[in-house]
């Protein structure tokens, strides 16, 4: 993809993704630095300026499906912007009518799991406007492995708390009320979300891709979808997180709950032994990490959460812990909503904080 130049260079001035101080979190696909790739929720570039009344983004959208909606913070409110048009690039209003002599900082991140991507082309600002150093990311890091409770989605249908999702296309998803992005706000850490609705772990089961694709074809990559999804590999040496969340197994139950006919047949335990290779895998990215091995309150047999803890009991790695919530596998039939998500964060920051110094290098 070209660089994108198409804006009056007399009244508007172009921050490219390549500014020097524009920040960057989450994984993202920046083989082309002019135009990095936004795939997974949560994550986000960030600025800081002064000097405009209004602050826009240039982006390149691809939909999967659903429709496509990105999240904006500007200094301290949200909102949200959908994008209409596919595979050419769109000019989107972030914010307007801002004080001028005032510093502002614009935080554009991706509210959706990978039911979408966008290239970002760039930033514009009004002409003479300045880019200032932002504080520097949270040392501490964290990293999610999860379906679409840990992405967020259907996370603002508020009205909803307890019961199955209502009917939507996207607009109700929103990464940053997810339970994972908002435990990693109460710790002061930043955070990867590896997470796409519907996932399982192994290939062939779930609701993603009609149970094509599982977690464990995924994880190494930074996208579930085309180019993303074959060539595209993540260098894990690039992010070394000091605490691992994985929260998987809960949409492992189709197209067969095998837990729930006899956790302790064939075929639970070929599960317990490719989900334990999974996790040996992760342990050697992160030789140093604490793994957290969960799922979430979104309703499941129990028979899941019983044969992770088997797996956490006999992989006997002081940091690899298993998690269990208040209401694990039983708080709702639906997505987890923001008030739900919230006190989901709250429980495992308590666990987190329990565990002792988690955050040396």
């Amino acid at each position: 993809m070209e660089k994108w130049n198409n804006y009056d260079r007399e009244k508007e001035r172009f921050v490219e993704p390549v500014f020097d101080e524009l920040q960057y979190c989450g994984r993202i696909d920046d083989r082309n630095a002019q135009a990095p790739l936004f795939t997974m929720p949560g994550s986000f570039v960030r600025m800081k300026f002064t000097g405009s009344s209004y602050v826009k983004a240039v982006v390149v959208n691809k939909t999967y499906y659903n429709e496509s909606w990105v999240g904006v913070l500007l200094d301290q409110d949200q909102a949200k912007k959908k994008i209409d048009k596919e595979g050419q690039p769109v000019v989107l209003t972030l914010a307007e009518n801002l004080e001028k002599g005032e510093e502002h900082m614009v935080t554009f991140f991706k509210r959706m799991d990978h039911s979408h991507e966008y290239a970002f082309l760039g930033f514009l600002l009004e002409y003479g406007a300045r880019v200032l150093k932002a504080a520097d990311l949270p040392r501490k890091k964290m990293e999610f492995y999860g379906d679409g409770v840990t992405a967020g989605e259907v996370s603002e249908a508020t009205g909803y708390c307890g019961k199955p999702d209502p009917e939507h296309k996207g607009e109700l998803s929103n990464a940053y009320f997810s339970y994972a992005w908002a435990t990693a706000r109460m710790l002061h850490a930043r955070v990867h979300l590896v997470a796409q609705s519907g996932i399982a772990l192994k290939d062939g089961t779930g609701y993603f891709m009609e149970g094509k694709r599982g977690m464990e074809s995924c994880y190494t990559k930074v996208g579930f979808y085309g180019d993303n999804s074959e060539s595209a590999k993540w260098d894990f040496h690039r992010y070394m997180p000091h605490v691992v969340v994985v929260a998987i197994g809960q949409n492992d139950a189709w197209p067969e709950d095998i837990m729930k006919e006899d956790d302790k047949g064939d075929k639970a335990g070929a599960w317990r032994e490719r989900y334990k290779e999974w996790i040996l895998s992760l342990r050697r990215l992160y030789p140093k990490a604490w793994i957290i091995l969960t799922t979430t309150i979104q309703e499941h047999h129990s028979g899941w959460d019983r044969s992770i803890g088997k797996v956490c009991a006999e992989l006997n790695d002081g940091r690899i812990v298993h998690f269990l919530y208040g209401e694990n596998g039983r708080g709702t039939p639906g997505c987890v909503r923001v008030q739900e998500a919230m006190n989901m964060a709250l429980e495992l920051n308590g666990f987190i904080n329990g565990l002792g110094d988690v955050w040396a290098d």
